[in-house]
């Protein structure tokens, strides 16, 4: 999140229902729901993308895609076909574009034995219709999606299990046609998009290092290995989370299991200018995966109630 943009609007499922969150800029603190909203019935949903003006909800289940209004009313459904009643393995994603005109939605269609390709399927967010869809040469079990904050490109996290993880990227041309690009790694996982879009952030599937890398072209900027943060390769791995703190610190995630075979992490902050580690930060979150990097200084962690609460550090010269 840039400063000077308006808030970000997140999604969390609780308790059978769609809680929609503002992320105000200038506000630290718990969030409160700004909308709420109830899906259809019978749906379980796997993952859901508000409008900034909190009037419509896009949310996947295992064999659909829906987009309701904040009252409840269907505005469009599109069932993905043939049907499946394969209850695991597989979370189809969605994502809305920057300019919230196209709606993106990953399918994980080889394991819920639907097809024989998974499919990215891009939408008309007002009407559903389907603008475009690709195969992919995936056999994931869910994806995540990153809107690029200056072009609107979509980057795409496939996660594919033991066997790695595909990155892929959906550009809209100049005549409106998206194309799609893959990245030449297949065990490369994407966590996070630099706030200023410049760069990008993965780590090695097999957790051994993190890199940084060039927007669009994928080329590495540096790597950093375990030991380069002072730990032994041997017993301690990169965590597959973090992300960017500042448009110029990343949060990189390490851990570990110790000798009683109790699990530990550590959060570790990297100048994505010099390359070079610069400490620990301590994110107050209970397990490596819950802290969200935000991109301002803040980030995101979860409260005692379910809802998000925004934290950051306090300011230099202050305790």
């Amino acid at each position: 999140m840039i400063p000077g943009q308006p808030p970000k609007a997140i999604t969390r499922h609780r308790d059978g229902r769609i809680h929609a969150y503002l992320v105000d800029p200038a506000a630290l603190g718990p969030l409160e729901p700004a909308a709420v909203f109830r899906p259809r019935a019978g749906d379980e949903v796997e993952e859901s993308v508000v409008r900034p003006d909190l009037e419509r909800v896009v949310y996947t289940t295992r064999n659909a895609v829906v987009c309701l209004t904040r009252s409840g009313d269907p505005v469009w459904t599109s069932a993905f076909a043939p049907h499946s009643d394969v209850r695991h393995g597989h979370r189809p994603g969605c994502s809305l574009s920057l300019d919230g005109r196209t709606v993106w939605v990953y399918r994980p269609d080889v394991m819920a034995q639907r097809g024989v390709a998974d499919q990215w399927v891009v939408y008309d967010a007002d009407s559903g219709e389907v603008l475009a869809r690709t195969e992919l040469e995936t056999v994931g079990h869910g994806g995540l999606h990153h809107v690029h904050p200056a072009d609107g490109s979509v980057y795409l996290d496939i996660g594919e299990g033991q066997d790695g993880s595909v990155i892929l990227r959906g550009v809209t041309d100049a005549d409106g046609a998206p194309r799609f690009v893959t990245y030449p790694w297949p065990d490369r996982c994407l966590i996070d998009l630099a706030p200023g879009g410049q760069q990008f952030m993965t780590v090695d599937h097999e957790q051994g290092d993190v890199a940084f890398h060039d927007h669009p072209g994928g080329e590495v900027l540096f790597t950093l290995p375990v030991d380069a943060f002072g730990y032994d390769p041997d017993d301690t791995f990169l965590e597959w989370s973090g992300g960017y703190l500042t448009p110029d610190t990343a949060v990189v995630t390490l851990g570990g299991e110790r000798e009683d075979e109790e699990e530990w992490f550590r959060h570790h902050l990297v100048d994505v200018r010099t390359g070079v580690p610069c400490g620990e930060i301590d994110l107050g979150v209970s397990n490596p995966y819950e802290g969200v990097p935000l991109g301002d200084g803040s980030w995101l962690t979860e409260g005692p109630d379910g809802h998000p609460v925004r934290r950051s550090r306090p300011p230099q010269g202050r305790s």
